[in-house]
């Protein structure tokens, strides 16, 4: 190590290695490595697995975390994935990644594997010269996943609160779920009693909200949604005046589908969202079987991205408000919001999801926030380190919510009522098998559960024998299904018996029944210019891809609404 490579690692913020046999690999990505992140990484060039280990020690022991280690894979280190799996377990905080040369078919089978079997973040292709832009995307793309495990990037928000409080956990879920980057400070420890001192708080409202990105918007002490929208500046105005072509109710993967295709079809448009964005599909961790993502990506970030996409299209969005109800008159739909606002559309588009089931067990229930939570809860994953956590339910949502906790936690045990193998991608169930700290118990429930300021243990059923078993547990993740949110819809929209609601052919024969003489279209409901999508439509797949699709039919069909009804008032 030379003593600029030394001087670097006095100010490095994290390390990159790499480890190959091969002269080339070293001497080519090395030298690209060095030359893009030299200035804020500290990069390792190891030629063999000995020198790896010995060269990871040395950092950590120098305070130097590891961001990513590299390792080619190739004729000359055919046993690369092996050499990523075994330096893994000496810095488990790091991403991995093996290196390969462009067309080298034989490497993609184990490769897919591995990345199934948890062992690999991802793969690179050699740089064919220098400043090889997609060798760079793809180095970036893997940082930037270690940077998100982290979590000690720049606050744009600081909660102040009780670490235990279940309105903190759902403000520190909010702002993570719409990707708001957020730092949370317990009341009662010395950080967060000089963050209040420093604000001239004393004995304030709690949760307590710091809007750093705007200075001049003073503390939030306790605040409402709307609050919080109003000091964001989201809060925009709803003008009673104009008749929107369609509204979106729920920005979700088939809300935020519906209003990119018709935004950028010259609809005006206009979303509603009350929580966050992505729905359901917000929460979970990395999403690794959507379409054109092969190493996966974040709920959060895919829901984001297409925010963005259908804001710069034009479309409207209404945070921080729900939908309480709807009425129709000559055509027009007027959608009501919690505020007392109105809105006035041609057509609307219902796709406001589903909630996650309640255990109702009350014991527990009380338990909600401190130790508590349903859905993947991502904001409270880091807190996690060191402790038992379950995870109750057997669908995808709830293996990409072990596979995430099992990265912080000590021990993750995923209950179930049946084998995750019924209702679980094999993609995940490999992933949970080959984790060393996740395990699987099939045929329980939980009937039972308690502590004092947090939760402690809960008491598990066998669903077969009856018997009852007490466990340690830290906290408790419930996944176990959904129930329409369909709470806003008049009994004018026909549902079927569990709230979803009916569309299209399956309109028939239900109560309120199709008012008109022509059939109804795929995605309508029984109110004519109304039309369901995603999960809150009976019927629905309950997949992100399936969501998405949804989004756009809907869209399609607007588009046969409005020209059938501007033909319906020329005859008329």
């Amino acid at each position: 190590m030379g003593a600029s490579d030394a001087d670097n690692e006095l100010t490095a913020r994290a390390a990159l290695v790499l480890v190959s046999r091969d002269p080339p690999v070293r001497d080519q990505v090395g030298q690209e490595l060095a030359k893009r992140y030299g200035a804020d990484y500290a990069v390792a060039v190891c030629d063999a697995e000995d020198d790896l280990a010995a060269r990871l020690a040395q950092l950590q022991d120098g305070g130097i975390p590891i961001a990513a280690i590299l390792a080619g894979l190739s004729p000359a280190d055919p046993d690369g994935l092996d050499v990523l799996a075994r330096a893994g377990a000496l810095a488990p905080g790091a991403v991995r990644a093996c290196i390969v040369r462009w067309g080298d078919l034989e490497t993609a089978a184990p490769i897919f594997e591995a990345i199934t079997l948890g062992r690999l973040d991802g793969w690179l292709y050699r740089p064919d010269r220098a400043g090889d832009e997609d060798f760079h995307l793809s180095v970036t793309e893997l940082l930037a996943e270690w940077d998100s495990r982290q979590g000690t990037g720049y606050e744009a928000v600081q909660v102040i609160g009780e670490r235990w409080s279940a309105r903190s956990q759902e403000l520190r879920d909010m702002f993570t779920r719409n990707r708001v980057p957020v730092g949370f400070y317990d009341a009662s420890a010395s950080d967060g009693q000089e963050l209040l001192a420093g604000l001239g708080l004393e004995q304030p409202a709690l949760p307590v909200v710091v809007l750093r990105f705007r200075p001049e918007v003073p503390a939030l002490t306790d605040p409402s949604a709307m609050d919080i929208a109003a000091a964001f500046g989201v809060l925009e105005p709803v003008d009673e005046s104009t008749l929107a072509d369609v509204v979106v109710v729920g920005a979700g993967p088939a809300g935020l589908s519906a209003a990119v295709y018709a935004a950028s079809e010259g609809l005006r448009t206009v979303v509603v969202e009350p929580l966050a964005m992505g729905g359901q599909a917000g929460t979970s961790s990395l999403i690794r079987n959507y379409l054109g993502f092969p190493r996966g990506i974040s709920g959060n970030r895919l829901a984001a991205s297409a925010y963005q996409q259908a804001w710069s299209f034009g479309a409207g969005f209404i945070w921080s408000r729900s939908v309480v109800g709807m009425s129709s008159t000559d055509g027009e739909h007027r959608v009501h919001l919690s505020d007392g606002a109105t809105l006035r559309a041609r057509t609307v588009v219902v796709a406001t999801g589903a909630e996650w089931r309640r255990l109702e067990v009350p014991s527990l229930e009380a338990m909600q926030g401190r130790g508590l939570f349903y859905g993947a809860a991502v904001s409270e994953a880091r807190a996690m380190s060191g402790k038992h956590v379950l995870v109750v339910g057997g669908g995808n949502s709830a293996g990409q919510a072990a596979v995430h906790l099992a990265r912080y936690a000590d021990r993750v045990t995923v209950l179930v009522r049946r084998g995750l193998a019924e209702t679980m991608s094999e993609y995940l169930v490999h992933e949970i098998d080959e984790a060393p700290n996740i395990d699987v118990r099939s045929r329980v429930q939980l009937v039972d559960g308690s502590g004092g300021q947090v939760l402690e243990e809960v008491v598990v059923e066998d669903l077969d024998t009856g018997e009852r078993e007490t466990i340690r547990a830290d906290a408790v993740f419930v996944l176990i299904g959904s129930k329409p949110a369909s709470g806003c819809l008049g009994p004018e929209v026909a549902k079927d018996q569990s709230g979803f609601v009916l569309t299209g052919p399956d309109l028939d024969g239900a109560t309120p029944g199709w008012p008109l003489e022509r059939p109804p279209m795929f995605l309508e409901t029984s109110v004519p210019g109304v039309f369901a999508a995603g999960d809150v439509r009976a019927g629905s797949v309950k997949r992100v891809a399936s969501g998405v699709g949804a989004g756009a039919i809907a869209v399609a069909l607007v588009h046969q609404y409005l020209a059938w009804a501007a033909a319906v008032a020329v005859d008329g």
